[in-house]
């Protein structure tokens, strides 16, 4: 099978996987650039409330593709940061499944994602100091707000690699596994996503990414939107919300 990008539709939540086990899940030219359309299908989908981004096996992605950077290293980078930007701007939420190597791109992507659930064994690293890379100023400032200043020098200074413990410590994941549980655990907290309501979600997706000048548009959805009755109905009726808000989440 060529490197490509799969992706399925279950419960309400979309799966992305990273698919290019030949080198790691090493992401090709055309896998970046494959990734926004994708997302944009994905975010206009009304079945989908919730994202996980995922690597083939049991490795995360090993990077950008080598002979990528060799062709052309600009329009690698371009690709790769039009990439990791529409991942972030994906208006629902997003969870990076992370085993093996997560490193470069690989947690460039990472990163971009809302939240990140790491197995034990996992390994993040940013190393285009090993290469002569200029580290994208967007992703370098996503890193920054995720692990500080410090550990962002270490890692794009040194190009090592860290361990889980190290990336929970740090902010770089979220949770972490035992190796061999983390399909369970993410199953399991993505339903809890799907069935919180959508509109709390995306406004509180744009506030926290910094957005400053959409307090009067969700103020107007969640008087429109009906999931603010609901929610207060169900929790005095000792029964399940059934939220009904899908959307728009951007514009």
């Amino acid at each position: 099978m060529e490197p490509q990008l799969l992706h399925s539709v279950a419960d309400s939540v979309a799966t992305v996987v990273i698919h290019h086990p030949a080198k790691r899940n090493a992401m090709t030219a055309e896998m970046w650039g494959a990734l926004p359309p994708l997302l944009d299908g994905l975010a206009a989908d009304p079945a989908v409330r919730a994202l996980v981004l995922t690597g083939e096996g049991g490795t995360f992605c090993a990077g950008a593709d080598i002979s990528t950077l060799r062709e052309s290293p600009e329009r690698a980078q371009r690709l790769a940061v039009l990439a990791e930007e529409a991942l972030a701007a994906f208006p629902k939420p997003t969870l990076a499944a992370v085993r093996g190597h997560c490193v470069g791109g690989g947690t460039q992507l990472a990163a971009a994602c809302d939240l990140r659930f790491a197995e034990e064994s996992a390994l993040f690293g940013v190393t285009p100091a090993k290469l002569g890379v200029v580290y994208p100023a967007s992703a370098t400032r996503r890193l920054v707000a995720l692990t500080g200043p410090a550990t962002t020098k270490y890692l794009l200074f040194s190009g090592e690699l860290i361990d889980a413990a190290r990336a929970l410590r740090t902010g770089l994941a979220d949770e972490v596994l035992p190796d061999g549980e983390l399909d369970k655990r993410v199953a399991e907290f993505t339903r809890v996503l799907v069935s919180r309501s959508l509109l709390t979600q995306a406004a509180a997706k744009e506030f926290a990414n910094g957005r400053t000048d959409r307090d009067a548009h969700w103020a107007g959805r969640a008087r429109e939107g009906g999931d603010t009755a609901e929610g207060v109905a169900a929790f005095l009726e000792r029964r399940p919300p059934r939220f009904g808000w899908n959307g728009p989440t951007s514009g």
